[in-house]
């Protein structure tokens, strides 16, 4: 049986291949010289190369690169320039000046390269919005072992996390970490550089705990969150998401929880994480038992917001005058100390 070829109109008839391609020079001839070179039909299935930019590739805005200039750069720049172009085309979103550096990035330092180079080039192409460009170049490198595979761990992590690759994130801090929760808690990790130029950094465990919530690993998560050792305000955060997870627990472990992240807070004077703490130990009850008012944790939420509008209330009157200075500062700290009389750690009657 032949081989069958299409209709161009609607599918709706078949022809032969063998007809078709019989025809075929037929058509080119009745179709006139122009016509005539039309390309093969296999050119019509190849990868057509991307338009050429026409134009300048971004409008002038006072503060950034002149058109000749970048486009001089984008000649002969190295790394290093590059990637300032990066963060300047990103600070404008020049959409078609980003692409152009990508491109430029991913050819100007091709393998074999060292080690710093490679770095510095996966850096250049996070800024330049283009993490999965970032990835190619760093998985041309082998690394050493130490610190130098460390590195390159890191700085694979930064553009997994950039691209949401969040399956991949996870696994490299599996590998940095060799999966344990002291040294995820002990791992800062850059999630970005404020315009001072400082680092901002976060614990790899709550990094970590954020790609396992996207795969929808949510015992996981909570398991990680309650093996946190850190106290304090951070240690409440936890206690309190990993409460949130934990929806099948028995509602008195989770409550037990709940007092834990309100004992943290209290130590560490944070009186607004408090009484969030609070509204949400009232909320779990009352919807895990129908009908039930958590008077307890209504009661202590009534002392401790009472409490603090009152001493705002007398700290911001006080601070305006120059001869209550004490008492102004004695008025913030009370403002910062939930275990003190009238707190929601206060003793019971």
């Amino acid at each position: 049986m032949p081989f069958l070829l299409y209709s161009p109109v609607g599918a709706r008839r078949r022809w032969p291949l063998t007809l078709g391609l019989a025809l075929f020079p037929l058509l080119l001839a009745a179709a006139g010289p122009a016509e005539a070179k039309l390309p093969f039909i296999g050119d019509l299935f190849r990868a057509q190369p991307k338009p050429k930019v026409e134009g300048p590739s971004a409008p002038e805005i006072e503060g950034s690169t002149p058109e000749a200039e970048f486009q001089a750069l984008l000649k002969t720049g190295d790394v290093r320039a590059l990637n300032l172009a990066c963060q300047e085309a990103a600070s404008f979103d020049f959409v078609t000046r980003l692409r152009l550096l990508q491109e430029r990035l991913l050819t100007v330092a091709p393998p074999p390269q060292p080690f710093p180079v490679v770095l510095m080039n996966a850096n250049a192409l996070l800024s330049c919005r283009a993490p999965d460009g970032a990835l190619d170049v760093l998985n041309r490198f082998g690394p050493a072992p130490g610190q130098e595979r460390e590195q390159w761990l890191v700085q694979r992590w930064r553009a997994a996390q950039a691209g949401l690759h969040h399956g991949l994130a996870a696994r490299l801090l599996e590998q940095l970490t060799a999966a344990d929760p002291e040294r995820l808690e002990t791992l800062a990790l850059p999630i970005r550089v404020n315009e001072d130029g400082t680092v901002v950094t976060r614990p790899a465990l709550d990094l970590y705990v954020d790609h396992l919530l996207a795969l929808d690993r949510r015992q996981e998560a909570a398991a990680l969150l309650l093996a946190g050792r850190r106290p304090g305000q951070l240690a409440a955060e936890r206690l309190s998401q990993a409460v949130a997870l934990l929806s099948q627990l028995p509602l008195a472990e989770r409550d037990q929880l709940m007092e834990r992240a309100l004992d943290q807070a209290a130590a560490a004077q944070a009186w607004g994480m408090a009484i969030a703490l609070l509204e949400q130990q009232r909320k779990l009850i009352e919807s895990e038992s129908p009908g039930v008012v958590a008077e307890r944790s209504r009661a202590r939420l009534s002392r401790l917001s009472q409490r603090l509008d009152d001493a705002y209330s007398a700290w911001a009157i006080t601070r305006e005058d120059s001869g209550q200075s004490a008492r102004a500062d004695a008025l913030q700290q009370q403002l910062r100390s939930p275990r003190d009389p009238g707190g929601h750690a206060a003793p019971q009657p």
